[in-house]
């Protein structure tokens, strides 16, 4: 049975179009407002959406993320109440692709089949788990094709040949390049060094190619999708909700202001 990421990679490229992929932690700021987070980027029409997982220690992430996550655990956000919120989801939208982001502890402690299963129940798509590196790919090999549930790899600009190599056996779905060393949201990429490196990779490989990492505006995305296959928008989202959270902005200013950027980014 065909992946909805790989249905959906198909179809943006007959339509000669680039994905537009949105991340937003699950539970933040708390459980109804990501419900209406969720809504609103699916009446945006983006074309993959990751939900992070919250985790206490977050280390991959800038601060805005951590920030997420820490409020998504302060509201009560656990694996559960992530999986019903893409159950929930699931009901109205059954074609955007959904993408899990985490690390491994919180996966390994919920138990690795029972959490692929789930993931196959409620509607999950793929997977990264930002912290298992393909030499532990045995981890969850067998529960990934068992469950149909792709295994997305992080590939950085210090990813040498041989390494990719390797990253490219346990992967499918698409190629998530990190367009700057360091953590999320806190620099931004160089187009042209991104373009070098994508290049290479698609010499070893034939997996869509999206880059993430420090994209916050739409000439950015113009710039990086004339040699990608989409970007990866996060920190700039989690940043609107922030702003509510501070009480600087209602909830609904803060759906619209998201709203309202995704339509930028797509024109």
């Amino acid at each position: 049975m065909e992946n909805r990421i790989e249905k959906k990679f198909k179809e943006l490229k007959s339509s000669n179009k680039k994905a537009l992929i949105t991340f937003i932690t699950s539970g933040d700021p708390n459980y109804k407002t990501s419900q209406k987070i969720m809504q609103t980027l699916r009446l945006n029409n983006v074309d993959l959406i990751e939900i992070g997982i919250p985790f206490s220690d977050p280390m991959a992430d800038g601060p805005t993320i951590q920030r997420s996550s820490q409020r998504a655990i302060k509201s009560g956000s656990k694996l559960e109440s992530t999986f019903k919120l893409i159950q929930e989801f699931r009901v109205k939208e059954k074609k955007i692709p959904i993408i899990l982001m985490g690390y491994f502890n919180p996966i390994f402690q919920y138990g690795l089949e029972r959490f692929f299963k789930k993931c196959r129940i409620v509607g999950v798509d793929g997977i990264i788990v930002v912290d298992l590196p393909p030499e532990e790919n045995d981890y969850i090999l067998r529960f990934t094709k068992k469950f149909n549930i792709h295994n997305i790899r992080l590939l950085t600009p210090t990813t040498n040949k041989k390494r990719l190599k390797q990253i490219l056996k346990y992967t499918n779905g698409f190629l998530y390049y990190i367009s700057v060393m360091g953590i999320t949201g806190t620099k931004k990429p160089s187009i042209l060094e991104v373009e070098k490196s994508v290049k290479e990779i698609r010499k070893m490989s034939n997996l869509p190619i999206c880059v993430g990492f420090g994209i916050t505006n739409r000439n950015q995305i113009k710039n990086l999708n004339r040699f990608s296959d989409g970007c990866v928008v996060g920190s700039a989202i989690v940043k609107f909700i922030e702003e509510f959270c501070k009480g600087k902005v209602t909830e609904k200013k803060m759906l619209t202001s998201i709203s309202d950027f995704l339509a930028n980014l797509q024109k």
